[in-house]
């Protein structure tokens, strides 16, 4: 018989799977030896009073043979399927050759940016030299912004798609179990990588094509049909279904389609800094102790607040994190956290963000629907600038931002660049520095030490959503305008992090095979 119990544990009681089944046989009223087997629905951890505990859904197998369900997924041969072209292989892309393949079309990929391998070394010249690569970097690449972004796994997105089975495909490519059933799950910076190089491997396996340093740079159409792709300016490609999953700063790819009369809407989006505290005072606020038990995994935190009708939210908290700079091109800052899958760094960072209402962006109306992607150039390019133009960030102590004035001295940071002491009053617009000077007053109350003197604001986080929506008709999927295009993901708006573009990613490819041939 298969039982599923909820159960509130402490941190003692969960350390191993033997106390796990132990603690199931006492809820069950049977013997431990009557277990054979259980399988973790949910795992939660509850911080809100000075004892944590841990909240558990499992199902226990008892008095008969354990016998999980594998997870199956018919990856079919497509050597010589029909073509579907994709543009980016991060979440969305690598997710729709995916689904492609179990419905027998055969996906050709093209990347911009290089594997991972080749990928990291552009990485090392951001770190080390400063040197920014537009088409190699934190953003551009196999596997997408994500890979270097420690893979949050969570999303508030999952009626629009299977989550499970994106979770399952990450296992089935390297991930840990544990995904599975994390409240929060999180694969780590570290082992992100060697999973997308396997998923890229079952791609080709099964006859699939994925291309590096292949850059779209032209889309020609008739009679509002897409026709042919141009590939570096020199490769012209026939297609009629395209997929465009190139992520939220692929601007070149929202430029070309403005110039091509392909219809495309500005789109609201959020900016701020990356707020960066010692692990410990997290650990010690949320906690409620002095130092964290080695059973409790580094502490997070989401915040939340209203200042003048307008968002003011945390965003991507990093546990034992780093900040990364996250540039596209030169003569910007732009910064982004991660976590190693340990989460064992010294220090917590998080994006702390103002949402952006029409009436700030009025002033680059001119730029039509490009209007906000040119509000978000003009904060990077001023982050340059106060950084004494280069990718050396910004940044401020929070209680001297608080009372506006400079920081003579930075604290110990994670960003390996460096960083540049500027007011940041004087380089944010203060539509935004004004907000979250307020939503900072209110954080503190509810964390303690957020205003310690060893915690910093690093300026910019503002790719936190493309500032471009490449509009689609709701039921095929197809854009607006062209058909046979396929609008996917984060850079076309319809997603935000790795899960929801991956299940978007998966929800255009059954369009495609689902839509009249």
């Amino acid at each position: 018989m298969i039982h599923l119990v909820e159960l509130i544990l402490s941190p003692e009681q969960c350390t191993t799977d033997e106390l796990l089944k132990q603690s199931f046989a006492r809820h069950l009223k049977i013997d431990t030896e009557q277990i054979t087997g259980f399988e973790l629905q949910k795992k939660s951890i509850d911080a809100r009073n000075r004892n944590v505990k841990f909240r558990f859904v499992a199902s226990i197998t008892v008095d008969e043979p354990y016998a999980p369900k594998p997870f199956q997924y018919d990856l079919k041969n497509v050597t010589n399927g029909m073509p579907v072209h994709i543009i980016g292989f991060g979440p969305a892309g690598i997710f729709a050759a995916l689904k492609l393949i179990t419905h027998g079309y055969k996906p050709i990929i093209f990347e911009r940016g290089k594997d991972v391998k080749s990928r990291r070394r552009d990485l090392a010249e951001i770190n080390r030299h400063l040197i920014i690569n537009p088409d190699s970097n934190y953003c551009f690449g196999e596997g997408g912004a994500g890979t270097y972004s420690d893979g949050k796994l969570y999303t508030r997105s999952n009626k629009r798609g299977n989550l499970h089975e994106i979770l399952q495909l990450f296992v089935m490519h390297g991930a840990q179990p544990d995904i599975l059933f994390e409240a929060h799950p999180h694969i780590g910076t570290n082992k992100l990588p060697q999973i997308v190089t396997s998923m890229r491997k079952s791609i080709e396996d099964c006859g699939g094509e994925v291309h590096f340093n292949s850059k779209l740079t032209d889309i020609e159409t008739s009679f509002d049909e897409v026709k042919t792709i141009t590939i570096n300016d020199t490769l012209k490609i026939s297609t009629n279904k395209l997929i465009l999953a190139t992520g939220h700063s692929a601007r070149d790819i929202f430029e070309l389609l403005h110039r091509k009369n392909i219809f495309i809407e500005s789109k609201s989006l959020a900016i701020g800094v990356r707020v960066e505290h010692p692990q410990q005072i997290i650990d010690e606020a949320q906690y409620q102790c002095k130092r964290r038990p080695d059973y409790l995994p580094p502490a997070s935190y989401s915040l939340v607040t209203q200042v003048d009708q307008t968002g003011v939210f945390s965003f991507c908290m990093c546990p034992g994190g780093i900040i990364a700079p996250a540039a596209t091109a030169p003569g910007e800052v732009v910064v982004n956290g991660w976590s190693p899958s340990k989460r064992n760094g010294l220090f917590a960072n998080s994006g702390l963000v103002v949402s952006i209402n029409e009436k700030e962006l009025q002033k680059y109306d001119s730029f039509g629907p490009l209007a906000s992607l040119h509000y978000q150039k003009k904060i990077e390019s001023d982050s340059f600038m106060a950084a004494n133009h280069s990718i050396q960030a910004p940044a401020q102590r929070i209680n001297d931002f608080l009372n506006n004035r400079y920081s003579s001295t930075l604290p110990a940071n994670s960003y390996i660049p460096g960083l540049t002491s500027a007011n940041l009053h004087h380089v944010l617009p203060p539509e935004i520095s004004n907000k979250l000077k307020i939503a900072l007053h209110n954080f503190s109350n509810k964390i303690k030490g957020y205003h310690s003197s060893e915690a910093i604001m690093v300026a910019t986080e503002s790719r936190t959503s493309s500032p471009v929506r490449i509009t689609r008709n709701n039921l095929t999927l197809q854009h607006v305008q062209i058909k046979g295009l396929y609008p996917c993901g984060e850079g076309a708006g319809y997603a935000g992090g790795i899960v929801s573009a991956g299940m978007d990613g998966q929800r255009v490819a059954d369009a495609i095979a689902n839509a009249p041939q």
